[in-house]
């Protein structure tokens, strides 16, 4: 069992009092809607995103909700930003207990075939995708041994498993950060800190509309209903390196 962050459970306590979470890509859709989740049960918040309006934003918006907000711009694939990210995060709270890499890129829209992707995009894709996830972890891991508590929350995609033509950087960042997660998973096992790769599904949000404009929005999910799975990541302790998140809906009902 993991030890949790000190707190003392009373009936209606909020399922994430006293708990840190760090949220990248939290100026808009899931990251935003899993940074309001969090906010609701309680838990302080690391916000970070490129555009400061949309971040700015959202951090009221978990304010409004009770949460002890701390916004930073930064760009998760630049070494400083990543630096002053983390650094202002433990300096802040001491501690960083969740840490969701929700941050991607797809790369050029529309979608290039392999054969004709820019090697510089795909480079892009996967510094963002998975190597950026890798270093955060790297950086906060510490940290959440040193408690013997953590989650190290890795969003992945159907993508990963699956292959679609013109998908070719997206897969193969998602794929190795799932294999990325099952390592941690592995290396960490009896520590108290767990790493889980959860693929959301398909979504109404900007990235989604960016490779499918002809998907019909009434058939997607919404990030808001999405966001509760990764509440229960947390503190359902869910087992299993990959999840879907409808799976972790079937558990809650």
């Amino acid at each position: 069992m993991c030890a949790r962050p000190d707190r003392e459970d009373h009936p209606g306590m909020s399922r994430m009092t006293g708990m840190v979470a760090l949220v990248t890509g939290a100026s808009k859709g899931l990251g935003r809607a899993v940074a309001a989740a969090y906010a609701r049960e309680g838990a302080s918040l690391v916000l970070c995103a490129r555009g400061q309006a949309g971040l700015e934003a959202a951090a009221a918006e978990c304010r409004g909700l009770g949460a002890d907000v701390l916004p930073v711009v930064a760009d998760i694939a630049v070494a400083a930003d990543r630096e002053r990210l983390v650094s202002r995060a433990l300096d802040r709270f001491g501690r960083v207990d969740v840490l969701v890499n929700n941050a991607s890129t797809l790369g050029p829209v529309p979608l290039p075939l392999l054969a004709d992707i820019d090697p510089d995009a795909f480079d892009e894709v996967v510094r963002v995708d998975l190597v950026a996830p890798f270093l955060l972890a790297r950086a906060v891991v510490g940290a959440m041994l040193m408690h013997s508590f953590g989650v190290l929350i890795n969003v992945s995609s159907d993508a990963a498993v699956e292959a679609y033509p013109g998908w070719g950087a997206y897969t193969a960042a998602k794929a190795g950060l799932d294999g990325l997660t099952r390592v941690w998973a592995a290396e960490l096992a009896g520590s108290g800190v767990r790493a889980v790769s959860i693929d959301p599904g398909d979504m109404d949000t900007e990235m989604h509309r960016a490779a499918l404009p002809d998907d019909d929005p009434a058939g997607l999910a919404r990030p808001d209903d999405v966001a509760e799975a990764f509440v229960r990541l947390v503190v359902a302790e869910a087992d299993g390196v990959r999840r879907r998140a409808t799976e972790l809906g079937e558990a809650a009902r």
